[in-house]
């Protein structure tokens, strides 16, 4: 087995590994949808997306012909917007994540003009971690074998990033775990001596009592 073979099968589990996934969802006229993306710091994240017109009435889905877009924002897990543009009914978004943590990736309809009773189905395609390998193809002539050979260090790179951030998570977990539980600890502690000195408070209370009414 030769090393071209040994890259080319890391390359291949490498890639079942890559996060790729597709979701869809409907939108009204007002309403603005939201998900998050948990990624490292300087993960490339790209969102191919094409939105139809639904219209229940026709029982189908079908291009809508309105001038309409989407706006869509990004915001880091501080909240700070790291995009925000309106977009035409189909094409790619893109951003680099700045931190660690969750990013939101926020869209909804620029245009309240719609046929009663229609809505949009909004069609995703999220790639955490992917590059533009053909422009990059481009840029420096990559032959195929450097360019599955680029691909797969960037793969390796990008578990590692995934790697360190989830020992991160992991430590901030700890951490909480441990506050947690120092914290009841001590106010377990708190409880059992604030009840040790209100019964020594009372028996000190009962035995004046007792003594003033001369019953012992």
């Amino acid at each position: 087995m030769n090393i071209i073979t040994v890259n080319l099968q890391l390359l291949l589990i490498l890639s079942v590994l890559h996060t790729v996934f597709g979701i869809y969802f409907y939108i009204g006229e007002t309403e603005r949808k939201c998900f998050i993306e948990d990624v490292p710091k300087d993960t490339h994240i790209v969102v191919n997306y094409k939105v139809e017109l639904h219209d229940p009435q026709n029982d189908g889905n079908a291009i809508s012909s309105l001038q309409i877009g989407m706006q869509v924002d990004v915001n880091d897990p501080e909240s700070k917007i790291l995009l925000s543009r309106v977009y035409s009914l189909e094409g790619r978004i893109s951003f680099t994540s700045q931190k660690n943590g969750e990013h939101a990736i926020c869209m909804n309809s620029n245009s309240t003009a719609w046929f009663s009773g229609a809505q949009l189905k909004v069609n995703l395609h999220i790639q955490v971690g992917e590059h533009d390998y053909a422009e990059m193809v481009k840029k420096e002539n990559l032959s195929d074998l450097q360019l599955r050979i680029r691909q797969l260090l960037d793969q390796v790179e990008q578990i590692s990033k995934e790697q360190e951030y989830q020992r991160d998570k992991e430590e901030l977990f700890r951490f909480i775990s441990e506050w947690t539980n120092s914290s009841v600890f001590w106010w377990s502690l708190v409880q059992i001596v604030i009840l040790l000195i209100m019964g020594a408070w009372q028996m000190r209370h009962l035995k004046k009592f007792f003594v003033a009414k001369k019953i012992v």
